[in-house]
């Protein structure tokens, strides 16, 4: 399903995305889910322990909490990279594109300048 999106992207002339490109966004969306996964389970047990109001439980949430906290920051860092690499594959196939369209009209070949009324 993900790979007819960005197939999607390279009809009609627009930005291409290779398979290296679509390689590492699955690959990062795959990491991203196996840490929400653990989140989902982290976050039953802390809510479990609560409940239970055992001291040690209670304890054991300390170290349950930290880890959350880190999955949470692993990852904004993953999106971080993946909005990054996006952006980049997008302004190195929006740039393959002008350099290939030589074909572009410019006002004084012909172009539709739009006037404004004063």
């Amino acid at each position: 399903m993900e790979g007819d999106t960005f197939s999607s992207l390279g009809n009609g002339g627009a930005a291409q995305i290779d398979g290296k490109i679509l390689q590492t966004f699955q690959k990062s969306f795959t990491q991203v889910q196996h840490i929400l996964d653990q989140n989902r389970v982290l976050i039953n047990e802390i809510n479990q322990n609560h409940e239970s109001r055992v001291p040690d439980s209670l304890t054991r949430n300390v170290g349950l909490i930290r880890e959350l906290n880190n999955n949470i920051r692993k990852v904004v860092d993953l999106y971080s990279d993946l909005s990054s690499n996006f952006t980049k594959s997008m302004e190195a196939s929006s740039s393959e594109g002008d350099s290939n369209n030589n074909n572009k009209p410019d006002n004084k070949t012909g172009g539709h300048k739009r006037i404004r009324p004063a």
